[in-house]
């Protein structure tokens, strides 16, 4: 996948206040990765979190309606995408 098909493709769910959260933004940042941010603390992201991943946590990566959670593995998940 190329690096502008990744980013037009993927959605990161995060709280302003997460170390973890913070962890994926800074690797984005310093890769050149532009990710469509999503405040998980709005009502409508919330609802929209839980019904893509069936739950509530960040960071959560939605892939073309897929989640991945935990900060490792969506770092992991953009590196082998770039």
């Amino acid at each position: 996948m190329a690096q502008s098909e990744c980013q037009e493709n993927h959605v990161l769910y995060y709280f302003p206040t997460c170390p973890y959260c913070h962890k994926v933004l800074s690797f984005a940042e310093d890769h050149g990765i532009h990710l469509e941010l999503r405040d998980a603390h709005d009502e409508a992201n919330k609802a929209a979190l839980i019904s893509i991943g069936g739950k509530y946590q960040v960071p959560c990566l939605v892939e073309n309606g897929k989640a991945l959670y935990e900060s490792d593995d969506i770092i992991n998940y953009l590196a082998s995408e770039l």
